[in-house]
């Protein structure tokens, strides 16, 4: 954080007792996150910044009473549009959660509109109540195997490192690409190097020999580990591992058994992906830390996760502690084991209390990201998927809260030889359609797990290129959903028996609204209701797992709108197999 002479002198004034703070926190217990013990002492504040810990004198001055004095937490990899929301509304919750500061990384709207997604981020990021920062995406497209709605190189984004809150470069998906040191790739991890050492990875399915290669080309954290065995290389290697607990993928149940006392500074809390209304209900990276410590883990090193260790990781200097020359970024905690959070201070200013945001988000004049959706109009015709006489075909198979699939062959129902939903099989049609410049691309393909046994269910957040992806076991729900989608400028819909029977618009390139949380996460409920009516189990989120099937670099089936994806091999292969 830049400083003036004056604010020097008042900071070193006020730490000095030459004169009183502008804030001092009295009767507190102090969690120190270097020492890993809780303190006793006054946290006084000018300015924003803690300026000394003992006993000092305030021009105003609150009582803590009894409560824990813990640092402000810091979610390291988030996407916000994955929240549906606005940054400015996005940001709400997190403050009412704790969260005062977050890694972004706005390769969703990017993938639709290029680098003016990325601009209508960081103008939006400027009206949010914490601090918001931005990895600028290494990966738009993410695979040449998909259309998206535009491709951004080095040339095109190394100017927005002018920009004070862009930090470095998000996840490097392509690891084909970094492999084979493929020119684009290169291109875009030195242009970083050269303003920025932090590069983010997501090193899916890797194996040992794979992490050196990305360590090797300058990547430093990995949030896509599933397996100890995972973590595990990744830490040997140096690099931070990010434990991820999400609306889909929930990894922390298996990984935080690995962190103990001699690993603890080289792991990191994300949520990565994470719809409002988990948000609202669980929590940001506040429900990682409650659950940790519920696991085991000391509160204590709970926290450092969460704060000081992302802080590090990142090169904020003034973010992650209670200490002097540390922003004035504080939680007042009631309760450490259930680390229950009463009040949320960010740079000195009380922001949330008791679960709620003090000032909310009201809006924006920031005009929003429209981006039109340009589908064929869809026949039945158009959604065959012709079978050989075995009827044998490769059929992604979901795992419940997680991004990965299996690839199964399996004989499926058929008539005429082309698959056909059949009551009793938990078969749906799967099918992803092109949506940003009118090539009538289809993808189609076959997926159970959703239990679905009428009806569709459609959306326009497909990662990571967000084309249209539906499922459903009638094809003209299929279609009733698609035109439907296009009607209201992209969003989320569950479709019966020719009716629309729930739907969320997302009019911001089809990925967010400028709707308060409380109200999409209303809407959210009663498309999860309508889902339920069609069969579809309530232990995972259909909508989000649905939205992860499009995405070709987390293995092991997926579907773009080119077609079937074996993400083992990185090509496209037939549905059905001889």
């Amino acid at each position: 954080m830049a400083i003036n002479k004056n604010h020097l002198i008042r900071r070193i004034n006020s730490a000095a007792k030459k004169e009183p703070a502008d804030l001092v926190f009295k009767n507190g217990k102090i969690i120190d996150v270097f020492s890993g013990e809780c303190l006793s002492g006054d946290v006084a504040v000018t300015d924003g910044m803690i300026v000394g810990i003992g006993s000092y004198d305030g021009k105003e001055v609150i009582d803590a009473r009894g409560k824990y004095i813990s640092p402000a937490l810091i979610d390291a990899h988030v996407h916000i549009e994955s929240s549906l929301l606005t940054p400015g509304a996005f940001s709400d919750v997190l403050a009412a959660h704790g969260v005062t500061a977050a890694i972004t990384d706005p390769h969703e709207i990017a993938n639709v509109l290029g680098t003016s997604g990325i601009k209508f981020m960081l103008d939006r990021a400027k009206e949010s109540s914490i601090d918001l920062y931005v990895m600028l995406p290494s990966s738009v497209p993410a695979t040449s195997f998909e259309h998206n709605g535009a491709v951004l190189d080095a040339a095109d984004l190394e100017p927005l490192f002018q920009e004070p809150n862009v930090i470095g470069l998000a996840e490097v998906m392509d690891f084909p690409a970094v492999l084979n040191a493929e020119s684009k790739m290169t291109d875009k991890l030195v242009m970083t190097q050269k303003h920025s050492w932090r590069i983010d990875g997501h090193a899916a399915g890797l194996d040992a020999r794979g992490v050196n290669v990305y360590k090797a080309a300058g990547i430093r954290t990995d949030h896509e580990c599933v397996t100890i065995k995972e973590a595990q290389d990744r830490l040997s290697r140096g690099l931070y591992v990010m434990i991820r607990q999400g609306t889909v993928a929930k990894d922390l149940p298996q990984l935080i058994p690995l962190v103990n006392t001699r690993n603890s500074r080289r792991f990191l809390f994300c949520t990565d992906d994470k719809y409002p209304d988990d948000l609202i209900q669980e929590g940001s990276v506040d429900h990682n830390v409650r659950m940790a410590i519920a696991a085991g883990l000391d509160p204590i090193d709970c926290i450092r996760i969460a704060s000081l260790n992302a802080a590090e990781c990142y090169g904020f200097h003034e973010k992650g502690a209670v200490a002097p020359g540390y922003e004035a970024n504080l939680l007042l905690l009631s309760d450490l084991e259930h680390f229950s959070i009463a009040q949320v201070y960010a740079h000195g200013k009380l922001i949330a209390e008791n679960g709620c945001t003090l000032k909310k988000h009201t809006g924006s004049s920031v005009k929003a990201a429209e981006h039109p959706l340009i589908l064929p109009t869809l026949d039945p015709a158009q959604l065959s998927i012709p079978l050989k006489a075995s009827h044998l075909a490769h059929v992604i198979e979901i795992i419940p809260n997680s991004l990965v699939t299996h690839d199964r062959i399996e004989k499926v129902p058929a008539k005429n030889n082309a698959f056909v939903y059949t009551e009793g099989h938990d078969y749906l049609k799967l099918a992803v359609i092109e949506r940003h410049r009118g090539l009538g691309m289809i993808g189609l393909g076959i997926v159970k797990g959703f239990g679905m046994t009428s009806g569709a269910i459609a959306t326009t957040i497909a990662h990571d290129s967000h084309n249209l992806v539906a499922a459903g076991s009638c094809d003209t729900d299929i279609i009733t959903a698609a035109h439907y989608l296009k009607e209201i400028g992209g969003g989320m819909v569950v479709a019966n028996k020719g009716k629309i029977m729930a739907e969320l618009a997302l009019p911001v390139a089809g990925l967010m609204t400028d709707m308060p949380a409380n109200e999409v996460a209303e809407a959210l409920k009663k498309l999860r209701a309508a889902a339920s009516l069609l069969g579809i189990s309530n232990a995972f989120n259909p909508f989000l797992t649905l939205s992860f099937l499009s995405l070709p670099v987390i293995p092991d089936l997926k579907l773009t709108d080119t077609g079937l994806f074996d993400v083992r091999t990185f090509r496209h292969i037939h549905v059905s197999v001889d």
